[in-house]
């Protein structure tokens, strides 16, 4: 047995092609990146709140009812308050305990517009901690 170079007669040529190969991989899997993350990139909210299979209360340690009727009034609780009032009754329950949890009901027919000022209120007075509240389906729908 002989061991030694293979010797070549010509030697290899530079490869003048560049292998577009792992170069189109890389640009389809940032296009399916692209595809999934823009649609979550929205700054629109299409929310359809009043009805849940998963419409429970859940069990915040401290919370309180807000409601917001068809007509624009403002519950606290079960006591009906003019704006101004709520918004002071907000601020005081927010320096008594800001991590209560507040639950907020609004009807299905109230602006949203309605809603974000609401909110706006909530997170003004200190009270971050905000839980929809929806009504479970009825069984014939």
């Amino acid at each position: 047995m002989s061991f030694g170079r293979l010797e070549r007669r010509d030697p290899p040529n530079p490869m003048g092609e560049i292998n577009m190969t792992p170069l189109i991989d890389v640009m389809l899997v940032l296009l399916v990146i692209f595809m999934i993350t823009a649609p979550l990139m929205s700054t629109s909210l299409r929310l359809d709140l009043p009805e849940s299979q998963a419409a429970t209360v859940s069990e915040a340690p401290a919370f309180i009812a807000v409601a917001l009727t068809p007509d624009g009034g403002l519950l606290l609780g079960d006591e009906r308050l003019p704006p101004p009032l709520f918004q002071q009754r907000l601020a005081a329950l927010a320096k008594t305990n800001p991590q209560l949890e507040v639950q907020l009901r609004a009807d299905k027919t109230v602006p949203y517009g309605q809603v974000a000022e609401l909110i706006g209120w909530l997170q003004t007075a200190g009270l971050n901690r905000i839980a929809f509240v929806a009504e479970a389906p009825t069984p014939g729908r």
